[in-house]
């Protein structure tokens, strides 16, 4: 099967794989109908993430049951399933309570690599669900943005407490950063403002809920979400970018008992103690248990209540997927699909 291959930073290549197969009884193989290039896969592509020799690519994906172990019974050849980019048994009691994405039995998808014409999916009774029946094709994007920007972006939502009569704020303006503006407002926040120099991605953020963009960053990004609030601050804040000059951001954005959800996977962040301890703000973050929300997120997209694959902004075939990574790194690309 062909597959993107990344070998060194900045080296990515579409190449024949070994196919995907059963290994475990709980396995499912699918055939991938889309997939398509993450913001965390730019860390190794620049280097800042180290590579131990050529890894299989990708971790967000959506597609056709072909295969199933003998112990499957939730799924089943020929459904039409998202999945998860953290396979998770969904019956422990870390799943229980709702964190799949650090269930007991955990399988990260970037260690199969689904940028690829199939894919196998470990513990997939608990990973997929299936849709309704088989979307029509404007729906693909955003059912594979459930796969993880949305359901990130709806976690970090969740976790900087987005309701009713709140203010959020949002710190990275990436897919990630995007879908937790759509969250927010889905989950009623009465204000949100994003942080953005781009204008496609500030009109983005507008058409999903915006209300105030702030283009400065850093601790004067953060004063002016305090001028904006009558010098409280954001009831919750979403930090979706990973630096420690993100975080503190977001941290001093929120007002002294709010919420910082963090979502942006984390390179290089320490946090003094002391100036933490002087904040008073609630952290809560970590790799999304999307899982928890697939259910949720698959019925509002076939109801086309939301559409969260307008993040998607260039489409290659799979065969082009290294123009894909450099796109994104280049920031001409928000975020790419790879079609097979």
């Amino acid at each position: 099967m062909r597959g993107v291959v990344m070998y060194a930073p900045g080296d990515v290549r579409v190449e024949e794989r070994e196919d995907a197969k059963i290994v475990e009884p709980t396995d499912a193989v699918i055939r991938v109908t889309a997939a398509c290039i993450c913001g965390s896969d730019l860390w190794p592509y620049r280097g800042i993430e180290k590579l131990n020799g050529p890894t299989p690519m990708g971790h967000e994906y959506i597609g056709v049951v072909d295969e199933v172990g003998d112990e499957v019974q939730n799924v089943k050849v020929g459904d039409y399933v998202v999945g998860s980019f953290v396979a998770s048994d969904n019956t422990c009691e870390i799943c229980l309570a709702g964190y799949q994405s650090r269930c007991i039995h955990n399988v990260m998808m970037g260690s199969v690599g689904t940028q690829a014409e199939h894919a196998r999916i470990p513990l997939a009774d608990g990973t997929l669900v299936p849709t309704p029946g088989e979307p029509d094709k404007d729906l693909v994007p955003s059912l594979l943005a459930a796969s993880d920007v949305l359901g990130t972006g709806w976690f970090a939502a969740v976790a900087a407490e987005a309701g009713p009569g709140k203010t959020i704020a949002v710190v990275g303006d990436g897919a990630v950063g995007l879908s937790a503006v759509l969250a927010a407002k889905q989950l009623g926040a009465e204000r949100i403002i994003v942080f953005s120099r781009h204008p496609e991605r500030q009109a983005l953020a507008r058409e999903f809920g915006a209300t105030d963009v702030i283009e400065e960053r850093g601790d004067v990004g953060a004063a002016k979400v305090k001028e904006l609030t009558g010098g409280y601050g954001a009831h919750g804040v979403v930090e979706a970018v990973g630096t420690e000059e993100s975080m503190w951001q977001a941290i001093r954005s929120a007002r002294a008992g709010g919420y910082v959800g963090y979502v942006g996977v984390t390179h290089g962040v320490q946090l003094d103690g002391l100036k933490l301890f002087f904040t008073g703000v609630h952290l809560h973050g970590g790799p999304a248990p999307v899982r928890r929300f697939l259910p949720e997120l698959i019925q509002l997209i076939w109801d086309r209540a939301i559409d969260p694959g307008k993040v998607f902004d260039l489409t290659l075939p799979l065969d082009e997927a290294a123009e894909g990574y450099k796109a994104m790194d280049e920031r001409r690309a928000t975020k790419v699909l790879l079609t097979l």
